[in-house]
C-alpha cells in the first residue's frame, strides 16, 4: 500500500513519485502489486483543473510513462480516464507496459465536500484481475461504503478487494471506514480487503492515510500510521481449502489509532505544513496576543514549519495587559521562534483623530475596537508581503460563527489553521499540546478569554460561555437541528435563538474568510453553503 502526499495538478511529479514508489515496492518489498491513492495521477481533488485541455494531455503522457518505465509489479493506480467528452473517475490496473485492466467508480459522492458528479460519468461494471494467482476485484472509494460494487466482484470471481481511496480526514473517520463501512462489506461478501488511503493538506481537506487491511473476517491485520508518508508491505496467501474466496490474510503491524486530540491536531499540523509548502512560502508570520487560540496557532505552525521559519508578533494598544505581553513573549521564548513587540498605539490614536469628525456625536463602541484589529492586520500583512512569509489566521469556529471577528483585521490572512475548531476544542487541544511538552503559559490557558480592545473586557460580556454557545453552535452548524430540537437537549430558547440569529446574520463575514484545515463533519467552506441574503427564521 504506497500511502502518498501527491499534489493537486502536478501530474509529471506525481508520476515521478509514483514510478519512484513502484520501483521501491519492487526491488526493496518484492511486491507482487502497488496500490496507490484515487486519483494519484492527477491529485485529489482536482475540481476544475478536470476541463483543462492540458489536463487531459498531461494524465495521457503520465499513462504512457507509467506504461513504459515500470516494469515487474503491477500497479493498480487512480486516474481520470477521459473518453470522448466524459471522465471518469478510474483505476488503472497496469503491467510491464500494458493496461491489463482498468475499474470506473460507481458510485460518485455528491454531498458534504464532495461534487463528483459535477465531473465524472459512473462505472458499472465490476473489474477483477488475476495477479499472481490470486483474483482481485478493484473498487474506488466510495464504491466500498455501498454494497452493490463488492458484491459484483465477488460474483466476478473476486478473491481479494483492493480499494484505493482519497478519504478526508474529520474527528472518527477511520471508525467509521472501518467498523461502519468496510466491516459491512467483509461480512457481506466474506473476503478480505486492502484499503490504500492518501495523505496530505489540499487547501481546506486534509487526508489522513489510516490504510489498512481487514480479513475475511473483519479483523484488523494492517493498520499503517496516521499522516505519515511509506510503503506498507502486506501479505497475502492462497487457502483454498480452509478460507472463503481461499486467501489467507497475514497479520501485519496494526498501528493504534490516535487519539482525538491527537488526530484533530496531527491534521491541523498536516493540513497548515501542506498549505505553506506546496505554495513554496519561506514560513509563516502571525499575530501573538497571549490569548489561547494565537497560542495554539503558534505552537501548531511551529510544529509544521519548525521553529525558524515562524515569526510571532505581538501588538500591544492602550487596553493590552502586560500579562499577555508577558505571556506572548514567554511563549515565544518556550518555542524558540523570532518574536517581535510592535505597539499600534501611535497608529490607533492617528486613526481615531482622522475620524474624530466622523465620529462626532457617537459613544464608543465596536468601530473603535474593529480599528485596533485592522491596524495589527496592516502591520502583519506589511511584515508578510515584506518577507514573503504566509500570513496565519487565528481565529476558532465559535468566533466565525457568530462573526465574533474583525473583517479586514484578524480576519486577514493567508490562512487558518483552527478556523473549524469550536473554542471549547481549542483549550482540549491546547493541554494536549502542553502535555507533550511545554509549550503554552499555563495561565493562557486558565485565564478568561477577553479580545482585549476595551477595559476590562471578557468575550462572555458580548456572547454566552463558550460552554453553553459550543453545543448550540454543533447542533445548528454539523447537525442542522431546528431551535425546538435544540432546545429539548437543556437549552434556553431565548439563547438559542440569539446565537442562532448571530450565526445568520455574519454569513458575509464567513465567505470572505481565508481557508482553514477541516476537522470537524462539517466546516465553513467547502460544504457550507448558506445564502448571505435570506429572509429564513431561525427562531
Amino acid at each position: 500500500m504506497a500511502q502518498l502526499n501527491l499534489g493537486v495538478g502536478d501530474v509529471d511529479g506525481n508520476t515521478t513519485r509514483i514510478i519512484e514508489a513502484a520501483e521501491k515496492a519492487r526491488s526493496r518489498h518484492k511486491a507482487d502489486f502497488v496500490m496507490f491513492p484515487e486519483l494519484a495521477v492527477c491529485g485529489y481533488p482536482p475540481e476544475d483543473l478536470l476541463f483543462h485541455a492540458g489536463m487531459r494531455l498531461q494524465v495521457a503522457r503520465s499513462l504512457d510513462r507509467l506504461k513504459r518505465e515500470v516494469r515487474g509489479i503491477t500497479l493498480i493506480v487512480g486516474y481520470p480516464e477521459y473518453v470522448g467528452s466524459v471522465i471518469y473517475n478510474s483505476a488503472a490496473v497496469i503491467r510491464d507496459g500494458e493496461l491489463i485492466a482498468n475499474q470506473r467508480k460507481a458510485f460518485l459522492p455528491n454531498y458534504r465536500v464532495f461534487d463528483e458528479k459535477r465531473y465524472f460519468t459512473p462505472g458499472d461494471e465490476p473489474t477483477v484481475v488475476d495477479i499472481d494467482g490470486i483474483k482481485v476485484g478493484v473498487l474506488v472509494c466510495e464504491d466500498v461504503w455501498e454494497k452493490e460494487p463488492a458484491s459484483r466482484a465477488r460474483a466476478a470471481g473476486a478473491q481479494l478487494l483492493a480499494v484505493i481511496n482519497a478519504s478526508p480526514y474529520e474527528v472518527n473517520k477511520q471508525t467509521q471506514r472501518e467498523i461502519n463501512v468496510v466491516r459491512e462489506r467483509v461480512r457481506e461478501v466474506r473476503l478480505p480487503v486492502a484499503f490504500v488511503n492518501l495523505i496530505g493538506g489540499q487547501d481546506e481537506l486534509v487526508f489522513d492515510g489510516n490504510s489498512f487491511v481487514m480479513d475475511a473476517s473483519g479483523a484488523v491485520t494492517t493498520r499503517a500510521p496516521a499522516f505519515e508518508e511509506g510503503l506498507f508491505p502486506i501479505h497475502f496467501q492462497l487457502d483454498l481449502d480452509n478460507l472463503p474466496g481461499g486467501i489467507r490474510t497475514v497479520t501485519g503491524k496494526v498501528e493504534a489509532m490516535q487519539s482525538e486530540e491527537e488526530s484533530v491536531y496531527s491534521a491541523l499540523v498536516q493540513g497548515t505544513r501542506d498549505y505553506v509548502d506546496k505554495h513554496r512560502f519561506p514560513g509563516a508570520v502571525m499575530g501573538l496576543s497571549g490569548g489561547i487560540d494565537s497560542a495554539l496557532t503558534l505552537c501548531i505552525a511551529v510544529d509544521a514549519l519548525g521553529k525558524k521559519r515562524v515569526h510571532s508578533v505581538s501588538m500591544p494598544s492602550r487596553y493590552t495587559s502586560q500579562m499577555s505581553k508577558d505571556d506572548a513573549a514567554l511563549q515565544a521564548k518556550l518555542l524558540g521562534v523570532k518574536h517581535s513587540e510592535i505597539s499600534i498605539e501611535d497608529m490607533f490614536e492617528s486613526v481615531l483623530k482622522a475620524l474624530k469628525d466622523e465620529f462626532s456625536g457617537y459613544k464608543p463602541d465596536t468601530a473603535e475596537e474593529n480599528i485596533q484589529a485592522r491596524c495589527r492586520g496592516l502591520l502583519l500583512m506589511g511584515i508578510s508581503n515584506k518577507t514573503g512569509k504566509m500570513l496565519l489566521t487565528t481565529g476558532n469556529k465559535s468566533e466565525m460563527a457568530v462573526g465574533f471577528a474583525t473583517l479586514y483585521g484578524d480576519m486577514a490572512g493567508g490562512f487558518a489553521p483552527i478556523k473549524d475548531c469550536s473554542k471549547m476544542l481549542v483549550y482540549r487541544l491546547a493541554r494536549w499540546r502542553n502535555a507533550q511538552g511545554a509549550a503554552i503559559p499555563e495561565r493562557v490557558i486558565d485565564r478568561p478569554p477577553s479580545a482585549e480592545l476595551r477595559h476590562d473586557q471578557k468575550d462572555t460580556d458580548s456572547l454566552p460561555p463558550y460552554e453553553v454557545m459550543d453545543p448550540i453552535l454543533e447542533a445548528f452548524i454539523e447537525e442542522d437541528l431546528s431551535v425546538d430540537q435544540i432546545c429539548a437537549r437543556g437549552f434556553d430558547r431565548a439563547v438559542v435563538g440569539r446565537v442562532l440569529d448571530m450565526v445568520k446574520r455574519n454569513e458575509y463575514k464567513r465567505r470572505q474568510a481565508p481557508p482553514g484545515v477541516r476537522v470537524s463533519g462539517r466546516a465553513f467552506g467547502r460544504d457550507w453553503r448558506y445564502p448571505i441574503t435570506s429572509g429564513y427564521k431561525t427562531r
